[in-house]
């Protein structure tokens, strides 16, 4: 019981402490370097959507004096919103480009038994699941979304009820990140319970919310996540 409890603390701190590695550490670069010039590209492609959608909708500039300056205003504060929501997806979309490498260089490190009977991941799958991870995503944030504007009034429930969600996805997708290179089906007979699951999700998700340490978190997640498996799957084995 003991070891359960401490495994998720633990694996963080290892996964932190994995940041500072050479080859993790280029990988964060990389991974931070295509993450921004993605949401540029996502934060443009926004703006001009929400600009035109608010024109076609009848806020033309000729529909009364300042109308160009209030639907300029109106983007901007829905693109941030959009953007808030739109970050988390574009750097685990990212992220999951990058994860076998992750995942690869901290098992050669602290897992070579494991790293010896792993398999790598063509880039039809890596792609596929990249995908995937990021359809979910949308696809969850926006069915919260009305519930979300609903708890504005509350302060903190809007921040609170997209942690649960972001943290029941980022914890099933950074296990698979790395169960997936040793079982062909996700979440198959995987080691890690859903409790530690959703509390490794949720500390990346409130990380993904806080500037700077978003640039972080994908990578981190992906560390902690290859060593909470395989120590958990030690444990296992050992019991």
């Amino acid at each position: 019981m003991g070891a359960s409890v401490t495994s998720l603390p633990t694996s963080l701190i290892l996964g932190l402490r994995q940041l500072l590695d050479g080859t993790v550490l280029r990988i964060l670069l990389k991974s931070v370097a295509v993450t921004i010039v993605l949401f540029i590209l996502v934060a443009t492609g926004g703006w001009f959507l929400v600009d035109w959608v608010l024109a076609m909708g009848g806020l033309e500039d000729t529909l009364f004096a300042g109308a160009g300056a209030v639907r300029g205003a109106l983007s901007f504060m829905l693109a941030l919103v959009g953007l808030w929501l739109v970050w988390r997806i574009v750097a685990m979309a990212v992220i999951q480009f990058f994860a076998d490498e992750v995942v690869q260089a901290v098992e050669a490190r602290h897992y070579p038994q494991e790293a010896d009977m792993a398999r790598d991941l063509p880039f039809s799958e890596q792609m596929r699941n990249a995908l995937s991870s990021a359809g979910r995503a949308l696809l969850a944030n926006l069915i919260a979304l009305p519930f979300a504007i609903v708890l504005l009034f509350t302060g903190v429930g809007t921040f609170v009820l997209f942690l649960l969600v972001n943290a029941v996805l980022l914890g099933r997708e950074l296990q698979d990140m790395v169960w997936l290179r040793h079982c062909h089906e996700a979440g198959a007979c995987a080691p890690v319970g859903k409790g530690e699951r959703f509390l490794l999700g949720a500390v990346i998700a409130a990380m993904l919310a806080v500037p700077f340490a978003n640039f972080l978190a994908p990578v981190l997640g992906a560390a902690s996540a290859t060593h909470l498996v395989h120590r958990k799957s030690r444990t296992k084995k050992d019991a």
